[in-house]
């Protein structure tokens, strides 16, 4: 399958400075994708080459098989981009600002109204139609700017720090809108954030780029078992009465690499998922499972790694 968003060797230079060193990624449809880095690495200069916002030194950049350098107006029809500080016009209605943007995109009157109401209901904010945004706070603030890249559907939507400045209880909502409208649009999301525990709550592939550079890329809990676990799954039990017999029919297990005691848990290395084998060998053997889940690898840990390596 093509991939929505691709860039190949991508390159951004200003004088002697190399601001975007050969880029490869590959983001697939339905995608979640934190874009992690401190400030400085690039993110944002890639996000608008992508946008064809801004020309690459050398490379390519796509988004849904459309060369962005060569084709920005395609390229700008399929996507949306909420900037870390979003912008309106303070002394309109939330309404007001929205049908500028779809009138901007050329929709019909009839479609323009129609869109507008659609994206103020799916993010919540149908009751403040007619209020001025100059009243709005910041998290209902960043819902407006959700809805405006909304009016257009897009295929995909590049996010930059978009929980900035919000309360926890407005966080969680926001994390949560964005999930929804991903699964439910099938939209592609590129999220750029310092929130690493955010990321890892909402998206289910990282990039870590560190001046430049995409150091590691991949699905979230690959990363983990490549980082940390050797490549291995590493599933955690806990049994209700560990005995000599259960871990040496666990062992026997065909894929088990290893059985490593820990407290009261039972760590078990394998080549892949084998939890069903597991508890299957344990009830047999008269054991009584408490809990089973493989081990999972905090972002934050993984992204260390990789920062203080580079």
């Amino acid at each position: 399958m093509r991939p929505v968003v691709e860039t190949v060797d991508l390159t951004k230079t200003y004088g002697n400075a190399t601001v975007v060193d050969k880029l490869n990624l590959r983001i697939e449809e339905g995608d979640i994708f934190g874009f992690l880095g401190p400030n400085g690495a690039g993110k944002t200069t890639t996000i608008l080459m992508l946008l064809g916002l801004t020309e690459p030194t050398s490379g390519v950049a796509r988004i849904c098989g459309y060369n962005s350098t060569r084709e920005p107006l395609k390229v700008k029809r399929l996507s949306g981009y909420v900037p870390e500080k979003v912008g309106f016009y303070e002394d309109l209605t939330a309404a007001y600002n929205l049908a500028y943007t779809a009138r901007l995109n050329g929709f019909s009157e009839e479609l323009v109204m129609k869109r507008v109401g659609e994206a103020l209901d799916v993010v919540g904010l149908s009751e403040v139609v007619g209020q001025r945004v100059q009243e709005f706070s910041r998290g209902m603030k960043q819902r407006l700017a959700i809805a405006d890249i909304l009016i257009k559907m897009p295929k995909v939507a590049f996010l930059d720090e978009p929980t900035a400045g919000i309360d926890p209880e407005g966080v969680k909502e926001m994390l949560g809108l964005i999930a929804r409208i991903a699964k439910e649009r099938k939209m592609t999301v590129i999220l750029s954030s310092h929130q690493l525990p955010q990321v890892q709550q909402i998206c289910n592939c990282v990039g870590i780029l560190i001046k430049g550079r995409m150091v590691v890329e991949g699905k979230l809990d690959q990363l983990g078992r490549e980082t940390f676990g050797g490549g291995r799954f590493r599933v955690e039990i806990q049994l209700a009465e560990t005995t000599s017999a259960l871990v040496n029919c666990i062992k026997q297990i065909k894929g088990v690499i290893g059985v490593e005691r820990s407290g009261d848990l039972l760590l078990v290395s394998c080549q892949a998922d084998l939890r069903p084998q597991i508890a299957k060998a344990i009830v047999d053997n008269n054991g009584l499972l408490v809990q089973m889940k493989i081990q999972s690898y905090a972002l934050e840990d993984i992204y260390m790694k990789y920062f203080s390596e580079a």
